[in-house]
């Protein structure tokens, strides 16, 4: 029986969680036994987790740097002698590295398999030369798309130890909710014909989501029917806010914030855009392809590995307002072309993202460097 501990900030409802839960319930009960640390909290996917009879440990951290989470970690591990710690995000990343490589001489050590679940170009000097200080406690780095491992062979880890592994997508029900329609509709008080076109995700700058509501001024003029339904919430909101005021789209855009039922929204969404900077790879852009949705994102690596310009999708240059607005006037205008894109995208992501074959990856990842 091979022994895995999975370690990650929290168990928030965001995309590295749900990757991890669904990895977590989805590895072979007869070959692996699999538990589940939380640097700082709990969150809804712990339910699922417990409903599934994994152990979900919390430690509880509080500050950056948590001397006291840390040797919680420290002594946990020693108590549970994983064969392998899986650390997903930055602060477990480190964590993880740091208290195995604290581990008395003596004590059976893990591998550690390290997640980077994006183009990290966030990260600050001092992150970076943590992750360098680190390598030597890595045994496998693992990146949810090319575009993350070119990103970090670039910044010197070496190509040995460098793996992809693609987030798995489930296939869900795509049926419309007539009901659910006719309550989005009166909540935000929208026509009852109206072309629904959506954005989920942070509100972070790294969206661009003013780039949304640019191409939105310029599509508005083409189908004045349209409606962007921006779901999620974050730092950004209240510019935007007042952005949609500036650029005359008020009445043509909501701001949803976060919705727990997004899942039920899907199916309504003729349209999904995603106008990022950079990405690692983008399971809000997934999970609108397994709806049979059309898509229409920047035009960089990550987005290019899940978005086939011209048969499931388009892709439009980074700032290019103009673009995502054509692109949608011409998805929203043939539903011919709606049709064909988004069948095309729920095959792909049937064939080529499916979470079996992400779960089957991960365990071959570890049979790997256990011998």
């Amino acid at each position: 029986m091979i022994k895995v501990s999975l370690l990650i900030p929290t168990l928030d409802q965001s995309g590295a969680e749900k990757q991890l839960t669904l990895l977590a319930t989805g590895l072979p009960r007869d070959e692996f036994e699999v538990q589940v640390i939380t640097l700082t909290r709990g969150g809804p996917y712990e339910e699922i987790l417990k409903e599934h009879q994994i152990p979900v440990t919390n430690l509880k951290k509080r500050f950056k740097f948590d001397p006291f989470a840390y040797r919680a970690l420290k002594k946990l591990v020693q108590q549970q002698q994983p064969d392998i710690l899986h650390t997903w995000l930055f602060a477990a990343n480190a964590y993880g590295r740091m208290a195995v490589k604290r581990l008395p001489a003596s004590q059976k050590r893990p591998k550690v398999i390290v997640s980077e679940r994006c183009v990290d170009s966030w990260k600050s000097n001092w992150q970076h030369n943590i992750d360098r200080r680190l390598l030597t406690q890595t045994s496998l780095m693992v990146g949810n798309s090319q575009g993350v491992v070119d990103f970090y062979r670039e910044k010197n880890v070496p190509e040995s130890i460098l793996r992809v592994v693609s987030n798995g997508i489930p296939i869900p029900d795509s049926t419309i909710c007539e009901t659910t329609r006719n309550q989005l509709i009166q909540e935000y008080n929208l026509p009852k014909d109206a072309r629904l076109i959506a954005f989920v995700g942070r509100l972070a700058r790294q969206k661009r989501v003013e780039d949304l509501l640019w191409a939105l001024q310029l599509l508005r003029q083409m189908n004045d029917n349209v409606r962007l339904l921006i779901i999620g919430d974050g730092p950004e909101r209240a510019k935007l806010e007042q952005l949609a005021h500036k650029y005359t789209v008020t009445p043509h855009v909501c701001f949803l914030g976060h919705r727990p039922d997004v899942k039920k929204l899907f199916p309504m969404f003729e349209l999904f855009l995603l106008a990022s900077d950079f990405e690692g790879q983008s399971n809000s852009i997934m999970e609108a392809m397994s709806y049979g949705i059309p898509v229409i994102a920047s035009d960089i690596q990550p987005n290019q590995e899940l978005v086939v310009h011209g048969k499931t999708g388009f892709l439009s240059s980074v700032g290019d307002c103009t673009g995502y607005a054509q692109y949608a006037e011409r998805i929203l205008a043939d539903s011919a072309l709606a049709k064909e894109l988004g069948t095309a995208s729920q095959k792909r992501m049937q064939e080529e993202f499916s979470v079996d074959k992400m779960v089957q990856s991960y365990a071959a990842l570890y049979r790997e460097v256990l011998t």
